[in-house]
């Protein structure tokens, strides 16, 4: 199979259904940040914060290409037969173990911080940013074509997105620059 299709060079782009929509349409940019989110997470992984968060990162670029193929599925035709393109309450439950493990780790927050730190903090600060721009272009998709457990997965992957950056300074002994 090749790389390149040209069915893309007008412009448009296909969904899973099949159905052809222009590559500015807001499900393409809401899969399209899903997707750069998910590269973030791989040049976070080349800077090895360490392999606690490594082993977790690769679950949530796995997450990311679930979330990314529900995305581009409106008519939900892959995802029942596709057990891996799926995000269910677990994925969440998942991310909220998490965040809660890290933050008994941490100092308590008390004023807004700075992005930065060591370049793995300040990479999943960066993180965090794009997560929650694919945040908002899921939901600019309007309530009806969003599936409320993609919607809160990416917003608590903010946060664990925050929380990862926060523990990484920690854990490189970086201080927290305030606001």
């Amino acid at each position: 199979m090749k790389i390149y299709t040209k069915t893309g060079d007008a412009g448009e782009t296909g969904l899973f259904d099949g159905t052809r929509v222009s590559k500015a349409d807001p499900r393409v940019d809401a899969y399209g940040s899903v997707d750069e989110l998910g590269a973030w997470i791989g040049v976070i992984l080349a800077a090895k914060p360490g392999a606690e968060l490594e082993a977790l990162l690769v679950q949530i670029q796995r997450d990311l290409f679930a979330l990314g193929a529900v995305l581009a599925d409106p008519a939900h035709k892959i995802a029942k037969r596709v057990d891996k393109a799926a995000l269910g309450p677990d994925n969440v439950t998942r991310l909220e173990r998490a965040i809660d493990a890290f933050e008994a780790e941490l100092p308590p927050l008390r004023r807004f911080i700075l992005a930065g730190g060591s370049t793995p903090g300040a990479m999943l600060h960066l993180a965090r940013t794009v997560c929650r721009r694919a945040e908002r272009g899921i939901v600019s998709l309007g309530a009806d074509h969003i599936d409320p457990v993609a919607l809160t997965y990416i917003n608590r992957l903010s946060d664990l997105l925050f929380v990862m950056a926060r523990l990484v300074n920690h854990r490189s002994g970086i201080s927290e620059t305030e606001w």
